[in-house]
């Protein structure tokens, strides 16, 4: 097991944690621009991916920060939108990076649910239903501004947030569906690799792989058997591209300041091809 909670891109990270528990702004997962201060998204991902638990003091203070936005979402840095999206966006947003720490947060955990409604009407007949899905956004999340049409991060399901709030909750036979749904779709999930989860990039030494291995990794998540079966072909591709003694190495262009390096340097192979395979292993086990 790798430790990379004491290194220098962690120290880094946390000497620019504000007082609040922030980061300052918050919504940015995209990939950290080059001289732009890392968003609060940008900065709890990288410590998630560098070993950080809701037991380590800087993830309490971000939980708690994003506790307090999701009591008053006027709280959020983020420019106001009068419309009926944008809390409801921003609430599924927080919500859903709250439960990959921790299922503790009562109203996490409620917008959790109502999440699970919308998806489990949504794919009741299974397959997807888009009317529905519209009808339930409405009856559920109670707008209060304008209409949810406009927004194409709500209207796209095979999307950062929903998939990531969602695991491990909806409905067995449901869950299927919405696999089906989520991983064929030829455009990918928002946010993450653009493209069919199920077909792998032919460039395995490449940022494309890695951002692909971050989609993989959200499914990783979910208990459901079928889930696993599914992503079989991210095995044998995995399988295909390790190298003769075991290991696997992404190539020094991969590098990326979110998913890689893990370790302080990659001066050396050995460093590089230590943290890729720390990244693989994990996915590699998921799926046994």
């Amino acid at each position: 097991m790798s430790d990379y909670k004491s290194g220098k891109w962690a120290a880094k990270i946390i000497e620019l944690q504000k007082d609040d528990g922030s980061w300052g702004h918050f919504h940015a997962l995209t990939m950290p621009a080059s001289g732009k201060a890392i968003a609060t998204e940008q900065a709890i991902n990288r410590l998630s991916r560098l070993g950080f638990t809701k037991d380590d003091a800087p993830i309490q203070k971000a939980l708690a920060y994003m506790h307090d936005c999701l009591t008053d979402v006027s709280k959020m840095p983020e420019p106001r939108e009068k419309r009926m999206d944008g809390d409801v966006f921003i609430e599924l947003m927080l919500a859903a990076w709250i439960r990959k720490f921790t299922d503790d947060d009562p109203i996490a955990n409620d917008i959790a649910q109502k999440w699970r409604t919308v998806v489990e009407a949504a794919f009741q007949s299974g397959r997807y239903d888009p009317d529905i899905y519209i009808k339930m956004l409405y009856d559920i999340m109670k707008p209060k501004y304008g209409t949810v049409k406009r927004h194409k991060e709500l209207l796209r399901l095979a999307y950062y947030y929903p998939i990531l709030i969602l695991t491990g909750e909806i409905d067995g036979s449901i869950e299927k569906a919405f696999f089906d749904f989520a991983m064929e779709a030829p455009t990918g999930y928002y946010y993450g690799f653009e493209g069919s989860v199920l077909q792998p990039p032919n460039d395995f030494c490449s940022k494309e792989a890695s951002r692909y291995l971050s989609a993989v990794e959200l499914y990783c998540a979910y208990p459901n058997r079928y889930c696993k079966e599914k992503l079989k072909p991210v095995v044998d591709w995995l399988n295909a591209n390790r190298n003769a003694n075991g290991t696997w190495d992404m190539g020094a262009g991969v590098k990326d300041g979110t998913y890689f390096p893990l370790s302080d340097a990659w001066r050396t192979t050995e460093l590089r091809e230590k943290d890729c395979t720390y990244r693989i292993e994990k996915i590699m086990s998921s799926l046994a």
